[in-house]
């Protein structure tokens, strides 16, 4: 990994990374600010917490991001990009490594990101006791809740992804092993156990509380018991007690859903302005009703080290044009028919969802589109004027690349009454029924085979169906990622295989980047399928 370094700023603290060093975990601080005259106060604690949140946010804007990582390998979208650009996204997509053999370090750079982000939390919860909190000490807890979140939202990433990982809960430059997932999840548990019983009970916008932390739990319990074929969550939470957490947010009452399912994304509910020069909005807005938590941007970023801005939105933009309201981006994760034909004559989630370019009539060029389906995402993607500006760089971003500013929704309430109704709630039918009537749907049961089918309608592209898959179990995965057809690549008609096999080889799993295996002298080793 390289050195982590830190720089105390106005807004917080920033990082950025220098030349490659021999040890696995190097960060060190080189500037004035240092142990001897930092974490004293309780502005500290909270200049460091801000900088513990800027270190989960800059996770997604190096190398291969999550939500993007998540939508590749699921059986909604294929890996895409332009026809002449590399072929890492299907290496991904088809967990294939013969598809590029030079793609080993795909995912070096997220990697690292994960553990600087880590880092920051390491060293703000290894200093909480030299913090004066005389008078605040309950918001002592509140500040450890939020960084012990950050925490476990890193490393129930990096578990799914790679599964056996480093763990690391202290600041430390050693080369530390693989720990196996039971010990990873562990961690996990604990610090979201931490985050629901101490948290703030106060919803503030890109603040993580408690009532976060409870259905985030749910989240990891959901995934894990379904992954591992266990009763519970590694012996510390039981479905009755995950459960009872999400009956306490929706009984809290802090969250909604929003009315109308296309206000939740700025591209599906914006259109051309009367005057034709401008868009109009009905967007719902980043901190709405809906929203239990989600990744911050906005559009700072520059080439200066500035890095606040969406940088990987841009990957899943129409190939290189923009049809207002759609900005231009790279072409990624072309949407498969199968997923449009999916949703039931009505719901209209399919049109908030999906772009139709043909539905749409958009004289789009496919000639420089790798994997073209005539579908992509209308969920997360970039926004242009009637000019073809992009509306990123029209309020005054650097560059559309670096400085979209749609916040990742990680969890919306809809998860959460979705997830209450397959754990058995009294209420199931009832939460269902919400989501399919704000949906424009009548009713039917709430079985858990129909609630998972509901789950990916209503969470397409939003990082969520691959995880869902495989918690249904590998050999389950596998028989509904498999994909045997074609697709046009440059606008020629080319065959596409993702082979049920190579999901059941590899568990579902990322290839740990090569890189790290190297510089840990091979105390790494390698997940099975990529050897």
């Amino acid at each position: 990994m390289k050195k982590l370094y830190i720089y105390i700023m106005a807004l917080g603290i920033a990082a950025t990374a220098s030349s490659c060093s021999d040890s696995f975990l190097d960060t060190e601080p080189i500037t004035t600010i240092t142990d001897a005259n930092f974490y004293k106060t309780v502005e500290d604690a909270d200049l460091a917490l801000v900088g513990c949140y800027d270190g989960v946010q800059q996770i997604y804007a190096n190398g291969v991001a999550f939500p993007v990582a998540s939508e590749v390998m699921s059986d909604n979208c294929f890996g895409a990009t332009g026809n002449n650009d590399a072929l890492g996204y299907q290496v991904m997509d088809e967990l294939d490594l013969s598809r590029s053999p030079g793609e080993v370090n795909l995912l070096d750079a997220t990697w690292a990101a994960y553990y600087k982000a880590i880092y920051r939390v390491n060293v703000l919860l290894q200093k909480m006791d030299q913090i004066d909190w005389t008078g605040q000490e309950d918001y002592r807890n509140v500040v450890e809740a939020q960084a012990r979140f950050l925490r476990a939202y890193s490393y129930f990433d990096m578990v799914r992804l790679w599964e056996r990982v480093p763990l690391v809960t202290e600041p430390t430059d050693e080369n530390v092993p693989q720990s196996e997932p039971d010990a990873i999840y562990a961690q996990i548990t604990e610090d979201l156990l931490y985050a629901a019983e101490f948290g703030s009970e106060t919803v503030e916008a890109g603040r993580i509380n408690k009532w976060v932390a409870k259905a985030y739990l749910a989240r990891v319990y959901m995934f894990y018991t379904g992954y591992y074929g266990a009763a519970d969550l590694v012996g510390q939470a039981t479905k009755a007690e995950v459960l009872q957490g999400l009956e306490d947010v929706i009984s809290e009452g802090a969250y909604e859903l929003v009315a109308d399912y296309k206000n939740l994304w700025p591209a599906a509910s914006s259109t051309i302005n009367t005057a034709g020069d401008g868009l109009e909005t009905t967007y719902a807005g980043k901190d709405n009703s809906e929203t239990i938590f989600a990744i911050k941007y906005n559009i700072t970023s520059d080439y200066d080290g500035n890095v606040d801005g969406n940088q990987w939105l841009v990957m899943l933009g129409l190939r290189s044009q923009s049809f207002s309201p759609y900005g231009k981006g790279w072409g990624a994760c072309t949407v498969l028919p199968s997923l449009y034909n999916a949703y039931e004559a009505g719901d209209t989630r399919r049109e908030a969802s999906i772009i139709g370019i043909n539905e749409e009539a958009l004289d789009f060029d496919n000639s420089d589109q790798r994997e073209y389906t005539g579908y992509t995402n209308k969920k997360y993607t970039p926004l242009a004027n009637p000019d073809g500006q992009d509306v990123s760089e029209a309020n005054g971003s650097t560059n559309f690349q670096i400085g979209q500013y749609q916040d990742f929704v990680v969890m919306r309430y809809a998860d959460v009454l979705l997830m209450a109704a397959e754990l058995g709630s009294g209420s199931a039918q009832s939460y269902f029924d919400q989501v399919r009537t704000r949906s424009g749907l009548a009713s039917k049961p709430a079985t858990v085979t129909n609630i998972l089918e509901e789950r990916r309608l209503e969470f397409a592209f939003e990082g969520i169906r691959y995880w869902d898959l495989l918690r249904q179990g590998v050999d389950a995965a596998a028989s509904k990622l498999a994909f045997s057809g074609t697709v046009e690549n440059g606008g020629v008609a080319t065959p596409k295989t993702i082979a049920a096999t190579n999901v059941q080889t590899t568990r579902g799993l990322l290839m740990i980047p090569q890189n790290q295996i190297t510089r840990s002298a091979g105390v790494l080793t390698q997940n099975e399928g990529w050897k």
